[in-house]
């Protein structure tokens, strides 16, 4: 626990610290967002804080190296690294915007399945290669969906950094509690990254963390949910635990991918202020109040995760019926909230 302490500390000081010369750095180089019909800031934003952000996490996860698996750390920040190079890219406008999806982050995801870093879940009922190879196949899908669902997540000044320091907590907190020294420290050092440059991104924001930093958190929380290994409560939901703490990402995702499906858009091309945020914003609560409404609401998910490792298996199935029913009001809820509604291109001849 104390070297989990020291990890937030040292990423925390870092990140506050780095920002401020990493956001001069991208106004002197032009690195900024600039604001249109899609988006809410109103005059360029720098970008870049990603990097700040990336500083903070690695320099703590090194210092912390003694006695953790190196060349599992080192490659799990290689696949960070290679996603935070290809945001900054495509930020700059180097990329075609599809190079993330179907080239970064799937290199990313078999980054893990290298390192054995994947899930072992489906091979319990079907073993041998078959339950293998879904288990991996589970793995790049779930890797890929939650990187993607951070970078369409970050929309809103503080949100991504807020929720992400949330959700690293909570894996922090359980994996302390489990013995899990390394994916607590890895926790930790997330945290205190995403808390740092959360001082600089809340509304109003003085810097954004860019596609590259959106995509590395992601990655990284999404690591942190396929090593996250809860030994108390209910081995059978076990793995709802990191999709719980999770729970905002996916929850946004599947709201849009809903929504925009069944306006026949592709729901991860087709951007806009439809968001579950923008839906919040737009029913009174204001930007900051829509920020504020999803950290609670990320605090619920990782409390429910929590206690789902606790309980006895009755209490297990009614909370997790909760939230499913929850889940499926709140989507149907928001899709009738205002909200802007893209319309699908006509061809022309």
């Amino acid at each position: 626990m104390l070297m989990g302490l020291t990890t937030f500390a040292i990423a925390l000081t870092t990140t506050l610290l780095v920002t401020v010369p990493v956001r001069r750095l991208a106004l002197q180089f032009g690195m900024v967002d600039h604001p249109n019909q899609r988006k809410i800031h109103e005059i360029p934003m720098p970008l870049l804080g990603g990097v700040a952000i990336y500083c903070g996490t690695v320099l703590a996860i090194m210092f912390s190296l003694d006695g953790q698996p190196r060349a599992q750390t080192f490659g799990i920040l290689a696949g960070a690294t290679l996603l935070l190079v290809t945001g900054i890219l495509d930020d700059r406008g180097l990329l075609h915007h599809q190079v993330k999806l179907f080239v970064a982050m799937p290199l990313a995801a078999a980054t893990l399945v290298i390192l054995g870093v994947r899930f072992r879940i489906l091979e319990g009922f079907a073993p041998g290669i078959v339950g293998v190879g879904a288990d991996i196949a589970l793995t790049m899908f779930w890797v890929v969906g939650i990187t993607a669902a951070c970078s369409i997540l970050d929309h809103m000044d503080g949100l991504v950094s807020g929720v992400a320091a949330i959700a690293s907590f909570f894996f922090a907190v359980l994996a302390f509690l489990n013995g899990q020294v390394f994916v607590g420290t890895m926790g930790a050092a997330v945290f205190g990254a995403s808390l740092g440059f959360l001082r600089w991104n809340f509304k109003p924001a003085k810097i954004f963390m860019g596609d590259g930093g959106a995509m590395f958190l992601g990655f990284l929380m999404a690591t942190l949910g396929l090593k996250i290994r809860p030994e108390d409560g209910t081995s059978l939901f076990s793995w709802l635990v990191p999709v719980l703490i999770l729970g905002v990402p996916v929850f946004d995702t599947t709201l849009i991918s809903f929504s925009r499906g069944r306006r026949g858009l592709i729901p991860f091309t087709s951007p806009g202020k439809d968001h579950t945020a923008h839906r919040l914003s737009n029913l009174g609560l204001g930007h900051r109040g829509a920020v504020l409404a999803l950290y609670g609401l990320a605090v619920i998910f990782g409390s429910i995760a929590l206690v789902l490792t606790r309980v006895a298996p009755v209490a297990a199935y009614a909370l997790v019926a909760f939230v499913l029913v929850a889940g499926i009001v709140g989507i149907f809820s928001l899709e009738n909230a205002p909200y802007e509604r893209q319309v699908k291109l006509q061809k022309t001849s």
